[in-house]
């Protein structure tokens, strides 16, 4: 009990100094996972109001699979971008395993489906609900894109806060991709893991509370976010 209180102390002793190393990790943590929602927002928004306006062959089967893919395990992911960006690998060339760069091209995959999915739901149900309207003005499908997008902003906030979200919590793929190389790769949810498998609690401890308020305060946007939007449609 006393080991764990001294190590409780020792967090945030960390957490008020600004330790250097917890604060590094911390800032690599968020640069890759914002970087990686930037990206995933880039593919995911278009792509998910495409797959709701747009009528095609195979159309079902795409936003069946954007649904399935949201349950990708990380650790898949890790495994494909490895073998991909490894010396023996199509894109091994480009040296980018064990790189940041590998982190986030890891994370886009994890992230991509969840947008998608949940973009091609929202717009969906805007386009059946203000189909006849947007025809009568002139707007065709791909001209309603840019207005359904804007008109459901705050569930499509949603959606990007749930991808950042995940990204921010991915260990496995991470892992796998970044190697948890210090002063390189070592990201919050890698380090608690080397960490505790060091004993040093410590760190792991504050990394923990910092991940855990993440994870609140995303939480807590999301909320508002609803409640935003319940009483601009009410």
């Amino acid at each position: 009990m006393d080991d764990f209180g001294e190590a409780i102390g020792a967090a945030f002793h960390l957490l008020f100094t600004l330790d250097d190393q917890l604060m590094e990790i911390v800032g690599l943590s968020l640069q890759v996972s914002l970087i990686a929602v930037l990206i995933a927002c880039l593919i995911g928004l278009p792509l998910g109001a495409a797959i709701a306006l747009f009528r095609f062959p195979g159309r079902k089967f795409f936003a069946i699979l954007l649904n399935a893919l949201m349950g990708l395990p990380p650790v898949v992911v890790g495994l494909i971008v490895y073998l991909a960006l490894s010396r023996s690998g199509p894109f091994g060339v480009f040296g980018l395993l064990y790189t940041p760069a590998a982190m986030i091209i890891a994370q886009v995959i994890l992230i991509v489906p969840i947008i998608a999915a949940l973009t091609r739901q929202v717009i969906e149900d805007l386009w059946l609900e203000y189909e006849d309207q947007l025809r009568s003005l002139g707007a065709n499908s791909t001209r309603a894109i840019p207005t359904l997008l804007w008109d459901g902003r705050f569930s499509l906030i949603t959606a990007v806060l749930a991808g950042f979200g995940r990204a921010s919590a991915e260990v496995g793929a991470v892992m796998i991709v970044g190697g948890n190389i210090d002063h390189v790769t070592r990201v919050m949810t890698t380090a608690i893991a080397l960490e505790v498998s060091k004993g040093d609690l410590a760190l792991a401890l504050g990394l923990g509370i910092i991940l855990l308020c993440l994870s609140l305060t995303v939480n807590g946007a999301v909320y508002a976010i609803k409640e935003t939007a319940q009483r601009r449609h009410a």
